[in-house]
């Protein structure tokens, strides 16, 4: 199998910035494309009986993803011809979509690692897009 397009969730979270390298450094290995995709999750924009609408949400989230972008540039370099997504919706479902929509080969992302009762509680994420991703999914988990 040839990757040729991998794609980054993104999140700001330490073990999301540890997947953007490792999918980075496969990546220039394999000679392949980089997307990364930044979600914002409508229920960051409850508050008790005021809700933001989507195009709301999706200034705040680009604000937000514009110091993501931030920190993963001082870490290390994304080509110059990378993608950039940005949307509104739940993590899982929209790393799906993406990944669809632009032909992944490959997603990389992160794991928070949490299982048993937090995964029920919390859902997710990474399960749900290896379960319903178009595409393997590579899973990494944070620096110990």
């Amino acid at each position: 199998m040839s990757f040729k397009r991998v794609l980054l969730p993104v999140d700001g979270s330490p073990v999301s910035l540890h997947s953007v390298r490792v999918g980075l450094e496969m990546a220039a290995a394999l000679g392949a494309k980089v997307a990364t995709v930044f979600v914002v999750e409508p229920e960051m924009g409850c508050s008790g009986e005021v809700r933001l609408d989507d195009e709301e949400l999706l200034l705040l989230g680009k604000q937000d993803d514009a110091q993501v972008m931030a920190a993963i540039g001082a870490d290390t370099t994304l080509a110059a011809d990378a993608e950039h997504f940005v949307e509104v919706g739940h993590a899982a479902d929209v790393i799906n979509k993406i990944a669809k929509a632009w032909s992944a080969d490959l997603i990389v992302m992160g794991s928070h690692g949490r299982g048993g009762l937090g995964r029920v509680v919390l859902g997710s994420v990474s399960e749900s897009v290896v379960r319903h991703g178009p595409c393997p999914v590579l899973i990494v988990r944070g620096k110990e």
